[in-house]
This record gives C-alpha cells, sequence and structure tokens, in this order.
C-alpha cells in the first residue's frame, strides 16, 4: 500500500473520536488515518471549560504535545503552567510525568499529541489512586496498599 496524501479537513469518520463533537473533546487520529503503526499521532479539541484527559502519567509511552491553538493550563507534575499556541513539551519514555490540559479559553484549545505507543506500559491516575495495566486492560485502586510489606530478601 502506497503513502497517501489526507487532510484533517476531511477525515475518514473511524479515525475521528466523537466525529459529531457531542462530547467535551474531539480526537482526529491522523497517525492512524495515514498509517502509521508504531507511533501515533493525535489531533486533540477540547472545549472550552473541559478537560483534555484524566491527570494521568505513563510508565513507557513516550509522548510529545504542541498546543496548536487556544489557550489554557497545563498540569505538570503538580504545577499548573499557562499555555498557549506555540507552546509544547515532551515526556520521555521511564519519566512519569503526570499531566492534563485543561481549557480554560474562550476557543477550542487545539493540541497535536503525539508519542509511542507501549505494551507494557501502566497507566497511573494520582487524583483517583488508581493504576491501568493497558495489557490486561485492568485497573486497580491504590487504597488497598499494604502496610509494614517488604521484598526482603529480595531488595
Amino acid at each position: 500500500m502506497g503513502t497517501k496524501l489526507l487532510s484533517i479537513e476531511r477525515m475518514p469518520r473511524k479515525f475521528v473520536d466523537d466525529p459529531d463533537a457531542k462530547t467535551l473533546m474531539t480526537t482526529l487520529r491522523i497517525g492512524a488515518a495515514a498509517g502509521s503503526r508504531r507511533l501515533y499521532v493525535n489531533i486533540d479539541r477540547v472545549k472550552p471549560g473541559a478537560k483534555s484527559v484524566k491527570y494521568h502519567a505513563h510508565s513507557r509511552q513516550e509522548e510529545f504535545f504542541l498546543v496548536l491553538k487556544g489557550c489554557g493550563i497545563l498540569r505538570l507534575d503538580g504545577k499548573k503552567l499557562v499555555v498557549k499556541a506555540g507552546d509544547f513539551f515532551a515526556k520521555p519514555a521511564g519519566q512519569g510525568s503526570a499531566h492534563q490540559f485543561i481549557n480554560t479559553g474562550r476557543g477550542v484549545l487545539e493540541i497535536l499529541d503525539c508519542g509511542l505507543e507501549d505494551a507494557d506500559d501502566i497507566a497511573s491516575y494520582p487524583d483517583e489512586g488508581v493504576v491501568l495495566i493497558r495489557s490486561l486492560r485492568r485497573a486497580f485502586r491504590l487504597s488497598g496498599a499494604l502496610k509494614n510489606w517488604s521484598s526482603d530478601p529480595n531488595t
């Protein structure tokens, strides 16, 4: 199959999460539409007052974000940073930086979101005390943590 030129203005519906824009965020999966297999490339369109995703971190997934339009707040590692069009950052693999965008502007906050998928990635959700083991498609609450447990003698 050869490479083909596509347009985000004419995205096939099967590559658009929420194509009718009924929810607070629409995602254009442009990498998948172009045939990318290991690299994901998305454009997230977050409505005013909405959050892009739940505040979360990845154990192994490398990511890069570029604000294309609008303005808002980036929650990153417990800090709140003001972002606007042109701002970008990367989250290297193995650096479990928790992150989330919040649209505080009047227009749509549009973000280029790309990275490398990793089947062994574990996502953690600090606000909820939950971890998601992606390969198992199972989430676990951390509130049941064991007290006084040790891995000795295998530390």
